[in-house]
């Protein structure tokens, strides 16, 4: 099976070198704090009960990783392989591409052919890692919805509120299209708090 590790954040390949947008950040790096949310929220609910779940910097290895995600996701191996695939595909295209280009000397796309090699297992890393974190996400949605989740509080903290940000994305996209809030507010404590609130289902 496929690993599962941080590369970086998203390639960006020319004939010219290789650059990276730092706003497109590895997804891998979010996959815990979605196994998180999920461990808080995956239990059996009873009406006007609030449930508290402590976050503990969860740290996993390799296969605990693996374990955990396989528990969520049935189909993991396959959605690795299927992913694998494609992202050769894509590579494959894209060095035909480069290839019958007009615009570009011999020499660019000789260049621009070893880049893409250079790169080719990050490519396929950064994709894979992408393709589960958001096999998360689609857990993560389906849990609020079935379940009738309210609302999420987590710590302030950048990849819980990023995990938050993304499910708010997803919850809308989906089907049955769920509205939401997403707040930052401050605790009795003084700690910053993230709250995504569930307000129903759009129409």
């Amino acid at each position: 099976m496929q690993k599962l590790a941080y590369v970086g954040p998203k390639p960006l390949i020319s004939h010219t070198g290789v650059d990276f947008d730092k706003n497109q950040d590895d997804k891998f790096n979010y996959l815990i704090p979605a196994i998180e949310l999920i461990k808080a929220l995956d239990h059996n609910y009873f009406e006007e009960r609030t449930y508290i779940y402590k976050t503990n910097n969860l740290t996993l290895n390799q296969l605990d990783l693996i374990n955990s995600l396989k528990h969520y996701c049935p189909d993991l191996e396959k959605l690795l392989d299927k992913r694998n695939h494609d992202v050769e595909a894509i590579i494959a295209d894209d060095l035909v591409r480069i290839q019958e280009s007009y615009t570009l000397t011999q020499e660019d796309k000789e260049a621009f052919r070893n880049n893409i090699n250079i790169m080719h297992d990050y490519l396929i890393q950064y994709s894979i890692n992408k393709s589960v974190y958001e096999c998360t996400l689609h857990k993560l949605a389906q849990l609020v919805t079935k379940d009738h989740i309210d609302h999420i509080i987590v710590p302030m903290f950048q990849k819980f509120t990023h995990v938050l940000n993304d499910l708010q994305k997803l919850l809308k996209d989906q089907k049955h299209a769920v509205d939401t809030d997403l707040e930052i507010f401050k605790g009795e404590k003084g700690e910053l708090l993230t709250k995504l609130q569930v307000i129903n289902l759009l129409q």
